[in-house]
């Protein structure tokens, strides 16, 4: 349904739909920090089993809705070329980089995703190209990660010892690419049908690898009840719930509009990570205010690409935890 449409919601669902979209991803890299870090859960084995659940719960919820399963083998190949960089290089290095790097400032290096799809679709072929207020707020930008990088960046070989934050980088730089090219692809499956695949083939490869590292052998004895709950929150609300009202409010509102968890939920993870104990410094501030300040400006400062009118592209949605292809600012 387009938001176009004269069946409109009540305002009030209209707003809750906000409301979980924003808890749900805003809360996510908390619970991947307890998970992979106070727990000690192999991050990728973490990872993967949920995704893989999160799909499996998907295209169960297809089938006993009346909803098609069929997918081309066109389509089908390309979304298991885009989990490589979704899932392998989205999740798992978040995940990754969740045993050294605090949840607060996971999100915040997690929310210049914007910034490097900007950067990546300027080298597409007729991909979207910045204007001046676009440049202003890429340089911006990286000019907050510079900042909330300043403890390593002066002192190289810090850079060594804790790559953590360099690893949310390249999440977010994986995670970009692979939002572009679902962009560009234009798949034609249903767009839960296709989150499910999605979602199914990148936790069996994250799983996968997993097992060939042997992770499985660095379980620990017992899995302890925060570890469960930490599991089954990413789960049930980074990527069931947060993906369901997504996907309900891009039928029903603008992309824009949506798009606003990329400012509200790098707040929510650092206030939710200060309450349980991580520390706010004022280079997070500072860093965390010019980065969504450059987000602002590089998220107007696109000239539209020159091509012909086309189908909606299915989202694919994993929260920042999991977090949505083409309008994602996190991933874990």
């Amino acid at each position: 349904m387009n938001h176009s449409d004269n069946h409109s919601p009540p305002p009030w669902t209209i707003g809750l739909g906000f409301a979980l979209l924003y808890v749900s991803w805003g809360t996510t890299y908390l619970p991947i920090r307890i998970g992979v870090y106070d727990e000690g859960i192999p991050p990728l084995l973490f990872g993967g089993t949920r995704v893989f659940l999160a799909g499996v719960c998907l295209l169960v919820f297809q089938a006993f809705s009346g909803g098609s399963l069929r997918i081309s083998w066109r389509d089908l190949c390309i979304c298991f070329g885009v989990c490589w960089l979704l899932f392998v290089g989205g999740n798992g290095l978040m995940n990754t980089a969740g045993q050294t790097v605090e949840s607060g400032l996971c999100a915040v290096l997690a929310a210049t995703t914007p910034l490097w799809l900007g950067v990546l679709a300027m080298l597409w072929p007729k991909g979207e190209r910045l204007n001046a207020r676009g440049w202003l707020g890429l340089w911006i930008g990286l000019g907050g990660v510079l900042i909330l990088l300043g403890p390593q960046l002066s002192s190289p070989a810090a850079l060594f010892r804790d790559y953590g934050p360099m690893l949310v980088l390249a999440s977010a730089i994986a995670w970009a690419l692979g939002s572009l090219v679902l962009r560009q692809v234009r798949l034609q499956t249903p767009h839960l049908t296709a989150a499910g695949y999605q979602l199914l083939l990148g936790g069996a490869i994250l799983t996968c690898l997993a097992l060939a590292l042997g992770e499985h052998q660095r379980l620990p004895d017992r899995i302890t009840p925060r570890a469960a709950f930490a599991f089954f929150y990413l789960l049930i609300f980074g990527s069931l719930v947060g993906y369901v009202a997504f996907n309900w409010l891009m039928g029903h509102v603008s992309a824009a509009r949506v798009g606003t968890y990329a400012y509200v939920n790098p707040v929510i993870a650092v206030v939710v990570g200060w309450q349980a104990g991580e520390s706010i410094t004022v280079a997070l501030v500072a860093g965390i205010s010019v980065i969504l300040f450059g987000v602002f400006l590089v998220r107007g400062g696109e000239l539209p690409a020159q091509i012909a009118p086309v189908a909606e592209p299915a989202p694919v949605v994993l929260a920042k935890d999991d977090e949505p292809a083409a309008q994602s600012s996190e991933v874990s």
